[in-house]
């Protein structure tokens, strides 16, 4: 998920229950800043400095709504949606009105339409034995001996480990924390870091994560090869944006720019590298 430190913490974590989708007051009130809630520290998405995809979403949502751009701070981990979306102090505003990146489907916020589909993608570094690999059958004909060499990097419940187990290569995987406790660390680092140091010889992570940090390291070159849904193995998810349930005027005005906007939303995702599918849904498993 790009707005949560993965898609599938989004789907796995445990938050709060649902608000009841009733009329809000809210809804109505004039809006004096765009008010985006957003992790300080998970890149490609967002940062303090306002580096990443969504921080250059917001911006452009702003500029089309003459609002300036505000951000709520809070690291994602659990509970993140109550303690940003939700948080509210008596006699004062929410904190934040809109989370940049849901997947489709994840029932704690209201979701819009989709702006762009990614998928999880396989990244290899060249030089190091794997340079014939273009695709996730050149990898799996690796054969066992091969394969059984190999230490291949990915987060703990995510699809990748659902992937591994179903081609018999559970006992090749390195597992890696999807929500760390510590604020200072970020996803980024399996490729970044492990990967790149040779800690692990491969990674099946999220699309953005990967393009964008494939993309950054300069030694040694990664490549990025999506990875195709399976039967039972689900890589491939639309992304949308969140809301609080009861704000349909406000949810249709970001559903009007996300559709307005299309192109430059794109060309944003471009810019970082993000594995792009076209927009069908995936089909239902």
């Amino acid at each position: 998920m790009s707005c949560l430190r993965s898609v599938a913490a989004l789907v796995v974590t445990a938050l709060a229950a649902v608000l009841p989708p009733t009329a809000s007051a809210q809804d109505d009130a004039p809006r004096k800043a765009l008010k985006v809630c957003q992790d300080p520290n998970n890149l490609p998405f967002s940062n303090t400095a306002g580096e990443g995809i969504e921080n250059k979403l917001a911006e452009l949502f702003g500029k089309a709504l003459g609002l300036p751009v505000q951000y709520y701070e809070f690291p994602q981990r659990m509970a993140f949606v109550r303690n940003t979306l939700r948080f509210k102090l008596p006699g004062e505003d929410y904190r934040c009105d809109l989370m940049m990146g849901v997947p489709v489907g994840f029932d704690q916020v209201s979701v819009t339409k989709p702006y762009y589909r990614s998928t999880y993608a396989l990244v290899i570094p060249l030089g190091k034995g794997l340079d014939g690999v273009k695709s996730t059958a050149d990898f799996l004909a690796l054969g066992k001996d091969r394969l059984g060499k190999l230490r291949i990097g990915v987060f703990d419940r995510s699809p990748a480990s659902d992937w591994l187990a179903r081609h018999d290569l559970t006992d090749q995987g390195v597992p890696y924390k999807m929500l760390d406790a510590d604020p200072a660390r970020y996803p980024g680092q399996i490729i970044e870091d492990e990967l790149a140091q040779g800690r692990i010889d491969a990674a099946i992570v999220w699309g953005p994560l990967a393009g964008f940090f494939a993309q950054r390291v300069k030694q040694p070159q990664l490549v990025v090869i999506p990875m195709a849904s399976e039967p039972g193995v689900r890589f491939d998810y639309q992304m949308a944006m969140g809301v609080r349930y009861g704000e349909k005027a406000w949810k249709d005005q970001i559903e009007a720019l996300i559709d307005a906007r299309r192109p430059d939303i794109r060309a944003i995702l471009q810019s970082y590298n993000v594995p792009l599918l076209e927009d069908a849904p995936a089909p239902s498993r």
